[in-house]
């Protein structure tokens, strides 16, 4: 088992991963009935997408010896209803400016493979933006 989830009333869940105790909660949106003050589960959806992303990228920068501490991404998340669902995850990602092209070209390969990206519905748009600027 990987994570216990627990109901802990008013829209809001306690989410525990067994292996480090480490533990999130999650609120339902504002739009959707909830108080909006942590993320929703939807949020953490999008947001896992660009962990995902800088995870594989961060893992193969290692192989290749280039360093992409301090990159960021930043989530938009865009909604769609009858069904509620994620229509659009927007990624823009920012990256150290010194890593040639050749690496560039690598590292986008790897985020756009990664695990998550593969195991969101093809129906859900994603444009990610790769920004090497730092």
């Amino acid at each position: 088992m990987t994570s216990k989830v627990t109901y802990t009333g008013e829209l809001r869940t306690t989410c525990l991963h067994l292996r480090s105790e480490n533990e999130f909660i999650t609120d339902a949106p504002i739009d959707n009935n909830g108080l909006g003050q942590a993320f929703s589960p939807t949020d953490t959806v999008a947001t896992g997408l660009a962990s995902c992303m800088l995870t594989m990228m961060g893992i193969k920068a290692r192989d290749l010896e280039v360093d992409l501490t301090g990159s960021t991404a930043e989530v938009t998340k865009h909604m769609a209803a009858n069904p509620r669902r994620i229509s659009k995850i927007e990624v823009k990602m920012e990256f150290p400016k010194n890593i040639s092209d050749k690496h560039r070209k690598i590292l986008e390969n790897t985020a756009n493979t990664c695990p998550v990206h593969y195991s969101l519905h093809p129906d859900i748009e994603k444009v990610i933006q790769f920004n090497w600027v730092r």
